[in-house]
């Protein structure tokens, strides 16, 4: 029978979270995230703040192009993410209302941003993007989903490590469609070498908002947004601040 514990990928088993997911898959889509950029940023393109960086996955292909400061909410995480990336600046902070006090030529809020399950909470995560995008700079929010693309869903995976394997089955539902929430189910076993096994049971309940949320919280913030489709069939956004080309990375901000 399987075991309910909370956290469980982002703190129980943090260490594990590479044979969840391994950095190397990441790697198209950071590609795509800095394509994004490189084609939305005004000046240079040489800072860049994470929002939610989890394991640190889709950085450890981008540390080698642009200096990085990874940000997120569990320090387990945070852990995982400077093994992979060493050399970039990592603080613990949430995305709803981290101050840096500095601005920087990009942000890129990836799928944690799924965990914001209210407007309010959404709002705040855009205006901490803007609040550290500097004139002429660009963030990229890269949801999981939007309302009018989201179905349920089923899919499993894992990886084998050294003397350790997991494997993992995702249930995707959403209980009320009238509301801002779905839910996402884990089944996850992990096994040691001498055939030990573990089973534990972790729901995520994690946000969901139509197109017209998006773009009006992020234009409300000061954004000037456009919705792209990328090779996935997700829903992106490119969001813009306006201002004068050239200002430098990571200037103070007042």
């Amino acid at each position: 029978m399987s075991e309910p514990v909370d956290n469980v990928l982002y703190d129980v088993l943090a260490d594990w979270y590479h044979l969840l997911t391994a950095p190397e898959e990441a790697r198209e889509e950071a590609a795509l995230v800095l394509r994004l950029l490189r084609g939305a940023v005004e000046g240079p393109l040489d800072t860049l703040l994470e929002l939610g960086c989890g394991g640190g996955n889709l950085a450890s292909h981008l540390h080698g192009t642009l200096r990085l400061t990874l940000t997120d909410l569990s320090e387990p995480m945070l852990r995982q993410s400077r093994k992979l990336n060493p050399a970039s600046e990592h603080v613990r902070g949430d995305m709803r209302t981290l101050r840096l006090g500095r601005a920087f030529d990009a942000v890129l809020v990836h799928d944690a941003v799924q965990y914001m399950t209210s407007a309010d909470d959404l709002r705040a995560a855009v205006e901490t993007a803007f609040a550290h995008v500097r004139p002429g700079g660009a963030a990229v929010f890269v949801p999981d989903a939007v309302r009018e693309t989201w179905t349920p869903s089923t899919e499993n995976g894992g990886h084998d490590g050294d003397g350790r394997a997991l494997r993992y089955l995702e249930w995707t539902f959403d209980p009320d469609p009238d509301d801002t929430t779905f839910v996402t189910d884990f089944a996850i076993m992990v096994r040691l070498d001498d055939g030990t096994t573990r089973v534990v049971h972790d729901r995520h309940v994690e946000g969901l908002f139509p197109e017209a949320t998006w773009l009006g919280l992020l234009r409300d913030a000061g954004f000037d947004t456009e919705a792209v489709t990328d090779e996935w069939g997700r829903e992106l956004f490119i969001a813009r601040r306006p201002g004068e080309p050239g200002t430098a990375g990571q200037e103070e901000v007042g």
